[in-house]
């Protein structure tokens, strides 16, 4: 039996069909259904992608990215580890049979000889206090290298989010702008076209008013693929297709953080904080090489049980109790060696930090003038340039209009293509610029 959904007073009734509606009112049915039930429940609804801002594509990129739970699961692997480190090694259970003759004539005769037994016992390792403190604390700095590296990554994925969420805005910007002059490229061709009609203007000129129509359509097709790459990219950061980003730019012209602040929580940069637990490892594995120098010792406990003699008499059994230590005779070659290359990869942990502590310093430096930089160029464009040409633009079109010559829109319009270029690059240059920099801290969050 076919049913359809009646709506009542804000509620779904399914009747059948033979007792809602007359008989030659059930054939359209199903596409009455389906209208109204879409129309009456907003959950149906099918609505256009909401656009994403620059500080949410970010915080997705966080939330879901799987390079940062990859970094998440090693840092669990370091702390576990830390809970292992220095303990004790695990007893040995030995079983074995002592003194038992295997040549002459009572050869594997367990009853012959007084100290023939069977034995069973156990051994235990002491490492050296010193050595299980040093385990300790070297697996304690590598946890917290791993904590450095994985913020040291989060960084990196904001700022890769950030740029390819800057790649689409400014690719849908320039592509709004070429439409738009677009427009006025296909007023023209039509313009021109009459005008031959008319016999008031050559044939040429009209010509070159439909290349110029065509050169657009290229560029623009150029855009729009350049704008679907950009759309790849965020995908790949936020792990969801996102078709558009809102139309209004952030304010890149103003930084969370200023200079002096960036410059003064140098140490804390995430470059810089895995160096430095880098060197607090190597100082920590120092620490370890000269607790190689102190001597372990181990204690082992024996029971020996003793056959009867062959005349049935029975034997005592036995108990051993014996207590070993290491002797470090020969540290020059040994426990020397490993200090000595324990401390020159502390010194080589040393000079690395050194060399990424000056060149994030250079890049911070490097990152304001050029954000300074493209700052001053967008406004220059949108101050002056910009106008210009737009208004050199709309100019020679009315003149065109009126009867003058073509030649003169033509450059116009090419010269007011190439500034909406050119401000849309400086645009995405000056978005990455501020991205370096808003983005550079750890857990720092930027506002747009």
């Amino acid at each position: 039996m076919r049913y359809v959904l009646v709506f009542v007073d804000s509620e779904v009734l399914c009747l059948p069909v033979s007792l809602a509606l007359p008989t030659r009112e059930r054939y359209r049915v199903p596409v009455l259904c389906l209208l109204v039930a879409i129309s009456a429940m907003p959950g149906l609804v099918l609505a256009a992608p909401a656009e994403i801002s620059l500080a949410e594509a970010v915080q997705r990129a966080v939330e879901r990215a799987p390079l940062l739970d990859a970094r998440r699961a090693q840092v669990e692997a370091a702390q576990q580890e830390t809970h292992r480190a220095g303990a004790l090694p695990d007893p040995m259970l030995m079983v074995g049979i002592d003194n038992l003759p295997v040549t002459g004539m009572d050869a594997f005769n367990t009853r012959v000889d007084d100290m023939t037994m069977k034995k069973i016992g156990l051994r235990q390792e002491f490492p050296a206090r010193a050595k299980r403190a040093a385990q300790r604390t070297v697996s304690q700095r590598r946890a917290d290298e791993a904590v450095a590296q994985a913020q040291a990554e989060q960084v990196n994925l904001r700022q890769a989010a950030a740029n390819a969420w800057i790649d689409l805005w400014a690719a849908q910007r320039e592509l709004a702008a070429l439409t738009s002059l677009h427009e006025q490229a296909q007023l023209a061709a039509r313009l021109a076209k009459a005008r031959v009609a008319g016999g008031t203007e050559p044939v040429a000129d009209a010509l070159a008013a439909q290349v110029a129509v065509i050169e657009l359509d290229n560029r623009l097709e150029g855009l729009r693929a350049q704008s679907q790459a950009a759309q790849a990219e965020l995908a790949r950061w936020l792990g969801e297709d996102v078709e558009r980003v809102p139309a209004e730019a952030p304010n890149f012209t103003s930084l969370p953080v200023p200079e002096p602040q960036l410059l003064a929580a140098l140490d804390r940069l995430a470059p810089l904080l895995a160096a430095s637990a880098q060197v607090e490892t190597a100082a920590a594995e120092i620490d370890a090489a000269r607790a190689e120098r102190r001597s372990d010792w181990n204690v082992t406990a024996s029971y020996g049980q003793r056959a009867p003699t062959p005349g049935g008499m029975p034997r005592s059994d036995m108990v051993m109790l014996e207590f070993g230590i290491g002797l470090p005779l020969f540290q020059r070659n040994r426990q020397d060696r490993g200090i000595a290359a324990r401390e020159a990869h502390y010194q080589a942990a040393l000079a690395m930090r050194e060399g990424v502590r000056r060149q994030q310093m250079a890049r911070i430096r490097a990152g304001i003038a050029q954000w300074q930089g493209f700052k001053r160029q967008v406004a220059l464009h949108e101050d002056s340039l910009l106008p210009l040409a737009r208004d050199r633009n709309a100019i020679t079109l009315a003149a065109y209009r009126a009867g003058a010559p073509l030649r003169p829109w033509l450059d116009a319009r090419r010269d007011e293509l190439d500034v909406h270029l050119a401000h849309a690059e400086h645009l995405a240059e000056l978005g990455r610029a501020w991205v370096a920099l808003a983005y550079l801290l750890p857990n720092q969050e930027a506002q747009p």
